[in-house]
Order: C-alpha cells, then sequence, then structure tokens
C-alpha cells in the first residue's frame, strides 16, 4: 500500500504537493508560532525570535501534565495490551458468526463520539467513586485502546498456528510454562506494538478526560486547552509540539505493525 502511494505520487507530483501541505502545514505553523514573540495579521511569517522560546521556559504545570499523560499512556497501553491479546486469540478460536458479532462489539468504542462515550463512562465511573481522579480517567481510556488494541491483534494474529501451543502441552508444559515459554516468546514483539497503540489512544484523549476527570486530572491536551482559553497561543504552541514529539517517535515502532493489522472476515 506504501509503496503503492510512492508510485502515485511520483506519477502524479500534485498529490506529493498536497499531501505535504496538508500533514506537514500545521506543524510548520506551531513551530513558527512557538519560535515567533509575535504573529499578527497580516504578517507571513513571524516579527522577531521570541526570547522566551529561547530560553525554553515552559511553565511547571505543563510539565506536571505531560508527566500525568506519560502516566496514563504507560498505564493504559500495558493494560489495553494484556486485554487485547486476551480477546483477540479467543475470538480466532471462535466461530466466524461469533467474531463477526464480538469484532462490531470491539469496534463500537473506536467510532463511537468520544462526548457520547465520555457522557457513559461518567455515570458509571462516579457511581463507582472513581471519577475525577487518576484510576477514572485510566479506566476511561482503557475502553477505546482495548477496542483498537482487541483490532489490532485480530490482524496480526490471524495468520497464526496454535498448533505451537497444543504440541507444548502435549509434550507435558504446564499452562503456565506454555504460555511463558511458546506463546509470549511469539508475541513479544507484538505486545510491545500494541502497548505503544494502545499508549498513543490515551496520549492524545481530550473529552473523555475532561468528562471524567472533571478538570481535577491535568493532562497534556487539558493543559494546553486551558492555555488556549487564557489567550497565550505562543505557550500554546510550544506546548501542542511537546505534544506530538512521542506520537511522531511511536511511528518507527508501529511501522511494522501497521503492515499486518487487518480484521479477519
Amino acid at each position: 500500500m506504501v509503496n503503492e502511494a510512492l508510485r502515485t505520487a511520483r506519477r502524479r507530483p500534485w498529490v506529493l504537493v498536497l499531501l505535504i501541505a496538508t500533514t506537514q502545514l500545521p506543524l510548520v505553523t506551531l513551530m513558527l508560532r512557538a519560535l515567533g514573540a509575535s504573529w499578527n495579521y497580516p504578517d507571513i511569517l513571524p516579527v522577531a525570535v521570541s526570547d522566551h522560546a529561547n530560553r525554553a521556559l515552559v511553565p511547571p504545570r505543563v510539565w506536571e501534565s505531560g508527566l500525568t499523560s506519560v502516566t496514563l499512556a504507560l498505564a493504559t497501553g500495558l493494560a489495553s495490551a494484556a486485554i487485547g491479546v486476551v480477546i483477540a486469540r479467543a475470538l480466532l478460536r471462535a466461530t466466524r458468526a461469533t467474531r463477526r458479532v464480538a469484532t462490531l462489539l470491539m469496534f463500537f468504542p473506536v467510532i463511537a463520539p468520544p462526548v457520547a462515550l465520555g457522557v457513559g463512562l461518567q455515570v458509571v465511573l462516579l457511581r463507582a467513586s472513581v471519577g475525577a481522579s487518576w484510576i477514572g480517567v485510566w479506566l476511561a481510556h482503557v475502553i477505546p485502546a482495548v477496542g483498537y488494541v482487541t483490532l489490532y491483534f485480530l490482524g496480526a494474529l490471524s495468520g497464526d498456528d496454535a498448533s505451537r501451543d497444543e504440541a507444548a502441552r502435549t509434550l507435558g508444559a504446564t499452562a503456565w510454562q506454555t504460555w511463558w515459554r511458546v506463546t509470549f516468546q511469539g508475541l513479544r514483539r507484538r505486545l510491545g506494538e500494541a502497548v505503544v497503540l494502545g499508549g498513543l489512544v490515551s496520549w492524545g484523549q481530550l473529552a473523555l478526560t475532561l468528562l471524567v476527570g472533571g478538570g481535577v486530572v491535568r493532562t497534556m491536551p487539558v493543559e494546553i486547552l486551558a492555555i488556549i482559553r487564557s489567550g497565550d497561543d505562543h505557550l500554546a504552541a510550544i506546548a501542542a509540539l511537546m505534544l506530538t514529539a512521542p506520537p511522531l517517535l511511536a511511528l518507527s515502532v508501529l511501522r511494522g505493525g501497521a503492515e499486518r493489522t487487518g480484521v479477519p472476515s
């Protein structure tokens, strides 16, 4: 798919120009605004380089919100990978009809509007006395992350042969030995990719965090929204660039996994 897209871009250069403009222009705009002291209409470029930006004076609250986002993303990635691989392996052994129905159910948190999903989760988590807390936000992030990760594993594991597990059990291995020495060893790379994918789902969550966290749990997206509302677009641009760094780093991890992803019929 990627190679076909590159061949199309070579035959039609305007396609490549359009792709670059739509994907890179927002990032370039953020970089210019982060470096510029002021950028007023109708100036095409910032007037001057900001001394504030050169000193990289980012308020402590931005770093604290980043740490909160990192811990949430890591915990969400680990939990969603553990749950997703179990669900996917069970579905791959189920009948085709069961697999189709379950796949639709797992796909719902992925396509559901975050606001609608957040309102429902807010009610449930408040009744469970974990609303407006780190744990409540984490549980809210795990729901859509499990949907993404399960769909990933359904595609990534669809061609796997379960006979190795059966052979290990036939040779006398216990259930734990089979899982640790056979199943886990074959899944290590995919589990790592799943942790990254689940973490990325959590990293960019705004609506769920606001609805469930109630403004108490300050993640990076929540903090950026507060900065924008305060009118400090310069600091908002710097924080937004910080927000984009982990997803860009994660692309190298997910590149191989994306080629294997696809939901079996």
